[in-house]
């Protein structure tokens, strides 16, 4: 797209230079030669950028799939990929499907509700998660449609199931600007309190996938603790465990 920005702004200055008169005849391609090299910049800028979230991902599957697979690793490149930049809702909802079967979980569409994604069951237990996946540019908001979808699951869902929200959040900015922002605004986090419901990042499925790959946690026993928690969980990097915003009540 760059490139044809700067073929297109070559073909104007050429055009210029061969047809208007006196000043006009230098001053339009000076301008389109100042604008080429701001693209060509730009596309330069762009193509570190992906050469570096090439270079992360290659490292992070090194860490989670056996190197001697390469269909495992075509596709765990994918998922890793589509969960921290996704490209839109349903490749994400894909990506974190995959996630859960590939963890072990009981994962079905939800074809009994209406407002859910999917219904995730958490092995030799009775508790089961209504799943939400939503998308945000910045912080998770509660006037986001998933957040309203969610809200009306936990009014016709059965007895052991919870509302579960994972969003990508701020999904434009680098991995490592990310754990300094707010995922969620704080009526999000009200709405997630007064209304039974769990929240986590994308990015945060992807650290417990890693680890419970690893042997790091037990990820069963790790949901269960989601699932008796009303609110956000965040990860903190020192510790398995995570961390719990000022509006939200201690996990017991």
């Amino acid at each position: 797209m760059l490139s044809l920005i700067q073929l297109l702004l070559a073909v104007i200055a050429i055009y210029s230079a061969l047809s208007f008169e006196e000043e006009t005849k230098l001053i339009v391609p000076l301008f389109c030669l100042i604008l080429m090299l701001l693209v060509s910049r730009l596309d330069k800028n762009h193509s570190e950028k992906e050469r570096e979230r090439k270079s992360f991902l290659k490292s992070e599957i090194d860490k989670i799939s056996q190197k001697d697979s390469m269909t495992i690793k075509e596709k765990d490149f994918f998922t890793v990929e589509t969960l921290l930049w996704p490209k839109s809702e349903l490749l994400l909802l894909d990506a974190v499907h995959f996630i859960f079967k590939d963890l072990g979980f009981m994962i079905s569409p939800g074809i009994h509700y209406q407002f859910v994604d999917r219904i995730i069951k958490i092995p030799k237990t009775q508790k089961s998660f209504g799943l939400q996946v939503m998308m945000s540019e910045g912080e998770a908001d509660k006037n986001h449609p998933k957040v309203l979808r969610a809200i009306q699951f936990e009014k016709e869902k059965k007895e052991n199931e919870k509302p579960l929200i994972i969003a990508s959040t701020h999904v434009r900015l680098p991995l490592a600007e990310r754990t300094g922002v707010n995922h969620l605004s704080k009526d999000l986090g009200e709405i997630l309190f007064r209304n039974n419901m769990s929240f986590i990042t994308a990015h945060h499925l992807y650290e417990l996938w890693r680890k419970a790959k690893s042997g790091e946690i037990d990820i069963f026993e790790f949901f269960q603790k989601i699932y008796s928690h009303r609110g956000a969980i965040y990860p903190l990097k020192e510790t398995e465990n995570f961390i719990i915003p000022s509006f939200d009540l201690p996990i017991q």
